[in-house]
């Protein structure tokens, strides 16, 4: 059970973290609906200010019927690192811009993760350089009809990553901020599966929005749900926080 739950939550936080999606090369039919969502998120000369994140909460693994806390840390341009708790172990993954690593809990010990959870941990690790500077991360939009969710109408925009990875955002019309992202992402079992991400309860950190809310749906079963309790900026979070430890 460690073992299973220490190398799934690599899976589980690609999945949630996708609702936060970059912005990087646009359609031009996209351009204004990309631009509202950039000026909701306190606009591209506040964005240039963000260095670092910091970002605490508790999370709820439904599948696995565990919950405990966890604390994400990001570091432009493309740095990441996720400390969590559950059922009394301490386990951390973290990319340090080329290598993707964890915590095993059964030993104390570091290593590397599958190259399959190394691509989606590393697509989540982009920060607000790959919205500001899209010619170096050969991301694609494209806008798409409106379509329903619960009821509602919503924009909805394409994002293609440069490796080709396809994830479908719908975006609240009235606030240009996104509910739902769709995409595929590695399961459990370690094969693809299709998962929904919904953020809720957005609030004002600084100028920008952050959801604090994030619910994740995977192959139509509740899977996994996270809700933020504090997100700082520029802390001065150091390189050698994300490195992986001998």
């Amino acid at each position: 059970m460690k073992r299973q739950l220490a190398w799934t939550m690599a899976v589980l936080l690609a999945l949630a973290w996708v609702a936060q999606p970059g912005f990087g090369q646009i359609a031009k039919d996209a351009q204004d609906v990309l631009n509202k969502m950039i000026d909701v998120q306190g606009g591209r000369k506040y964005l240039e200010t963000i260095k670092d994140s910091t970002m605490t909460g508790t999370m709820e693994i439904i599948a696995l019927g565990v919950s405990g806390t966890i604390t994400i840390y990001q570091k432009e341009p493309n740095k990441m690192r996720m400390d969590m708790e559950f059922m009394g172990m301490l386990m951390t993954q973290a990319y340090d811009g080329q290598l993707a690593w964890a915590t095993n809990p059964q030993t104390g010990t570091t290593e590397q993760m599958p190259e399959a959870q190394v691509k989606e941990f590393a697509r989540q690790a982009m920060g607000t350089d790959s919205l500001l500077n899209p010619q170096k991360y050969g991301i694609t939009y494209a806008l798409k009809p409106k379509a329903q969710v619960e009821g509602k109408d919503y924009l909805v925009i394409e994002q293609t990553m440069a490796d080709g990875h396809k994830s479908t955002i719908y975006i609240d019309p009235a606030t240009y901020l996104p509910y739902k992202v769709e995409t595929m992402a590695l399961g459990m079992a370690g094969v693809e599966v299709k998962s929904e991400s919904y953020s809720t309860d957005y609030q004002k950190v600084g100028q920008s929005m952050v959801a604090h809310a994030i619910r994740v749906v995977q192959d139509g079963a509740d899977f996994m749900t996270m809700n933020l309790t504090s997100v700082t900026y520029n802390s001065g979070l150091e390189d050698s926080l994300f490195l992986m430890s001998k």
